[in-house]
């Protein structure tokens, strides 16, 4: 049985990424990117399903031992966990590194005192678990082979084959260093170059103190900003500048329910928002390449923009359902692909137009197709922008008129105004000067519950939405209207956990919600965050201090987050870790610390 959630690591090499439990197995990782076919899928079954547990030997009716210490060396996404046994203890080291050719995962095992009995157990499993390979030696390598995959396991340990598994029984002594490494490459190809485990490890070291060096936030939050940003390095598809949402799919929104979908896709959304949290923080290289793989996603089709693509700006990501995998601890079904790829959010041209308007007001240096689109997606809302759509929760649903889809239309024509004001673009500013001036008085009419003093989920709607609190950060109205702190005000009332942090929207249980969906789901992060950025802006900064670092309390042992929380079981639930959990920490900590609202 897989792990909680926040039992789990992440390493990656920017192309992919592997989960590796406190147990020291690994339980997830697709090669050779996010979104290729598992070899390791325990994580959403059993060990039926693929996974490599590298640990102290252990009785085989006991679990295996988790733990006693671990953490990444320094700021990297190296991961060093430790071992103490009655014999002694042991370190094993595991990361994956920033690549030009094959992928590798290594995982290198030193002894630290006494005399340690080791077991290595490699069960790989292709096609998410259904496909056994054909496992045989080649010139002294073992070899897994599978249709167009091949996965190649190098060690200097003694190895041997049992009940379809590679084991390596062996033990180390104080100054040992014994490596495993597997590399991926197509089996039509010749095999990968030999591994140099000692080389890769300096080598990724140097990568990510290199990089981290680049950071410009030195403020009280320093560690907790870095670690995000770390993790959002990681989940960047370095070959095209794409962004994942999370490295994995399925992690369910409630234990046992059906809310369970692919995040290993790049949400224009999730994308926009982590460029914004880059470009504040020093990292332009990354806010370049995330603009070129925009543009040759949308390429010159802005009217048929979607929400998300592939991480190469594929638009085809069909879902499917895979029935032989029992989902994470039976939360099933286990989806691929994602069917909301071609939903109507209208709100999405906000926020690519935000961060289009940021790298511009940054210094990134000039586009003239960037502008050329900015301009093309304002001519579509001018059309579009009063229509019903499926919202930024992606509601299965009837479309409605969700507020914060109006909101985020605003902002679109609001920051391409700005651009031709700057005199970088050419556009017909009057004309859409009134329709900025239109939508704000739309929304303000036809959004907003005069009797409860709050703004609502969709026009004549009496739900709230979590994505409201965005109305002040987004410059639609300022912090101290009345009309923001009485949505502020009435969140808190009716979408706070007993513990205070905040739900997306109502759900209805077993009953089908507005969201089209029956069940539940834990409190979303992102809008707990927001929450605390509202507070902030309305002059309470010491609850929102309290609540932002309240937050930080649920990060696990690693500074990770997943999507949501759930505050019945007190444990992380949704995909791993979450793209748009860690970004809005990052603005939080901002703008806590440019307010010198923080502690000590």
């Amino acid at each position: 049985m897989a792990g909680r959630i926040e039992d789990y690591a992440l390493i990656g090499d920017m192309q992919t990424a592997a989960l590796v439990c406190r147990d020291g197995t690994v339980d997830w990782l697709c090669l050779p990117r996010f979104d290729s076919h598992a070899i390791f899928a325990g994580l959403l079954g059993t060990e039926e399903h693929g996974f490599w547990r590298l640990g102290p030997a252990h009785a085989a009716d006991a679990p295996p031992p988790m733990a006693a210490r671990r953490g990444y060396r320094g700021d990297s996404l190296i991961l060093e966990s430790e071992w103490d046994t009655p014999r002694g203890t042991v370190r094993v080291t595991d990361f994956m590194p920033p690549r030009d050719g094959a992928p590798q995962l290594i995982r290198i095992v030193e002894g630290i005192s006494g005399r340690v009995p080791m077991r290595s157990a490699l069960r790989m499993r292709f096609s998410y678990g259904r496909v056994i390979p054909w496992v045989h030696k080649h010139e002294g390598r073992t070899v897994a082979v599978a249709g167009p995959d091949s996965v190649w396991f190098d060690t200097s340990a003694e190895t041997y084959g049992k009940q379809l598994t590679t084991y390596a029984d062996f033990t180390v002594a104080p100054g040992d260093r014994i490596a495993f490494t597997i590399s991926w490459e197509p089996s039509h190809k010749q095999p990968p170059p030999l591994p140099e485990p000692e080389q890769s490890l300096e080598a990724t070291e140097d990568f990510w103190r290199d990089w981290v060096d680049q950071c410009t936030y030195h403020g009280p939050y320093r560690e907790a900003v870095v670690r995000s940003l770390i993790t959002l390095k990681a989940l960047t598809y370095a070959p095209t500048g794409g962004i994942v949402a999370a490295p994995t799919t399925s992690l369910p929104e409630e234990i046992g329910g059906v809310r369970n979908w692919d995040y290993r896709y790049t949400w224009l959304r999730d994308a926009a928002i982590t460029l914004s949290s880059l470009l504040r923080t020093g990292y332009r290289e990354e806010a370049r390449a995330w603009r070129e793989w925009l543009l040759r996603a949308v390429a010159g089709d802005p009217e048929n923009l979607q929400i998300m693509y592939g991480i190469a700006g594929e638009r085809e990501l069909g879902e499917a359902e895979l029935d032989w995998l029992p989902g994470y601890e039976n939360s099933g079904p286990v989806r691929v692909g994602n069917g909301a790829a071609h939903q109507l959010q209208l709100d999405v041209y906000g926020e690519v137009t935000e961060a289009l308007h940021l790298a511009h007001m940054t210094g990134l240096a000039r586009n003239d197709y960037a502008s050329l689109l900015q301009l093309k997606l304002i001519r579509y809302l001018e059309k579009h922008w009063d229509e019903p759509d499926e919202g930024i929760w992606e509601v299965r649903g009837p479309r409605r008129h969700f507020v914060h889809s109006k909101v985020m239309a605003w902002v679109a024509v609001d920051r391409t105004i700005k651009l031709i004001e700057s005199g970088d673009a050419d556009g017909p500013l009057e004309k859409w000067r009134e329709l900025r001036d239109d939508i704000h008085r739309d929304v303000c009419e036809r959004g907003y519950d005069k009797e409860r003093n709050t703004f609502t989920q969709s026009y004549g709607s009496k739900e709230l939405d979590a994505s409201l609190l965005l109305i002040p950060q987004m410059g639609f109205l300022p912090p101290d209207d009345k009309r923001v702190i009485g949505t502020i005000e009435a969140i808190q009332r009716e979408l706070s956990t007993p513990d205070g942090f905040i739900l997306r929207y109502p759900t209805s249980g077993t009953d089908e919600g507005v969201d089209g969906l029956p069940g539940d789901e834990g409190a979303f992060l992102a809008c707990s965050f927001w929450m605390a950025d509202d507070l902030a802006m309305i002059g309470r900064v010491d609850e929102a201090r309290k609540l932002f670092e309240k937050l930080l309390s649920l990060r696990n042992d690693l500074g990770l987050l997943a999507e949501e929380w759930d505050p019945r079981l007190q444990r992380q639930v949704g995909n791993f870790p979450q793209a748009f959990s860690h970004v809005p920490l990052i603005d939080t900590a901002l703008r806590l610390t440019a307010s010198g609202a923080y502690g000590g």
